[in-house]
């Protein structure tokens, strides 16, 4: 990435998920440059600091509050990278798009379907562009999956079936993620997130109704939960996700259809296919994995289409809300509130 055009970025939010973005952006994209930080813990702000030190490059100054990082900084930067509670999401990344910055937004994108419909006006308004990081829509494993599913090569789409865990509870106990104010939701609405977006771009499709059931086990969020759904061909889909299994994290989602079946990882990780038991599964060859960042600048630069746009985050929310719905009902089937397809930029694909 030596050739591309240099980037004056900000990061905003400097834990754990930041601090690992940054050990690769560092040392992979030398004309990616940080001015100034944004981090409201000195402790934070510290620790990223180690992460500029062990790269070889100068640790740029923190300025914790983001209205004044914009006014003091905003001529100097074309972009910004939010890696902060989710809850702060929405408010962050417009002030950003409103000051003629590119964003790449952590997942989940948002909060609520207004905060979302409200994101994607100020994409349109601002023209800037905002990528939500998903890996899995941004991996070629899912972009070549798609594209099997839309040739017809497995046939009629019957089942989708995924599945995600993670020793969630205790690595997120005490934290933010723990805190409904400002995660919006548990494990469900943290990594399995991931789940969702994914099985819902397999889905090509919105779901005509869902069922679910949450289970908090003591918590204040959600720590595992079971999703049942319909998709609108008829199509039926399940959704399972524990946050409180032994140490691991990882995730599987089959599509299964008349012809054939794949597999593949929540964060678009691996692709198999199988057409016949007696072959079994099959590696399917991609193009070489692409790093959220990459995409992010190539998507910045016109050289390809958003593989991941503030759309996803809209469709996410209109399937988490009816997911809380029916698990505040016991599990009663509700029906989403809308549907979009991010496929189609600016928002012209709602259902």
């Amino acid at each position: 990435m030596n050739s591309t055009p240099i980037t004056n970025t900000t990061l905003i939010g400097c834990g754990g998920m930041a601090r690992f973005h940054m050990s690769y952006i560092l040392r992979d994209f030398p004309n990616t440059h940080f001015p100034v930080l944004c981090e409201p813990s000195g402790a934070m702000y510290l620790e990223m600091v180690k992460v500029f030190e062990d790269a070889g490059r100068p640790a740029p100054p923190n300025e914790p509050d983001l209205q004044r990082l914009l006014a003091e900084y905003g001529l100097q930067l074309d972009a910004a990278f939010i890696l902060t509670p989710h809850a702060y999401h929405h408010d962050q990344a417009s002030a950003c798009l409103e000051a003629g910055l590119d964003v790449l937004l952590e997942k989940p994108m948002v909060m609520t379907v207004a905060e979302a419909e409200s994101l994607i006006a100020t994409r349109d308004r601002t023209g800037c562009a905002l990528v939500v990081a998903f890996q899995g829509g941004l991996s070629t494993n899912l972009q070549a999956a798609l594209a099997m599913l839309c040739s017809g090569q497995l046939g009629r789409v019957l089942n989708i079936s995924g599945l995600i865990w993670q020793n969630w509870d205790p690595l997120s106990a005490g934290s933010w993620r723990q805190v409904p104010e400002l995660s919006g939701g548990g494990f469900f609405f943290d990594t399995g997130a991931h789940l969702l977006n994914t099985v819902s771009e397999l889905a090509q499709e919105p779901f005509s109704e869902v069922a679910a059931w949450l289970d908090n086990q003591g918590r204040l969020v959600d720590i595992s939960g079971v999703v049942m759904g319909r998709l609108r061909s008829g199509a039926l889909v399940t959704l399972n996700a524990c946050g409180a299994t032994s140490p691991s994290c990882a995730s599987e989602i089959r599509v299964l259809g008349t012809d054939g079946m794949l597999r593949i990882g929540a964060w678009g990780e691996f692709l198999e296919v199988q057409y016949d038991e007696k072959d079994g599964w099959l590696a399917v060859e991609v193009p070489a994995f692409r790093s959220a960042w990459e995409q992010f600048l190539l998507v910045r630069e016109g050289q390809v289409p958003n593989p991941s746009p503030p759309e996803v985050g809209l469709r996410m929310a209109y399937l988490w809300d009816a997911i809380r719905a029916s698990s505040a009902q016991n599990g009663a089937p509700v029906a989403p509130a809308g549907w979009i397809r991010p496929a189609l930029a600016q928002g012209t694909g709602t259902f």
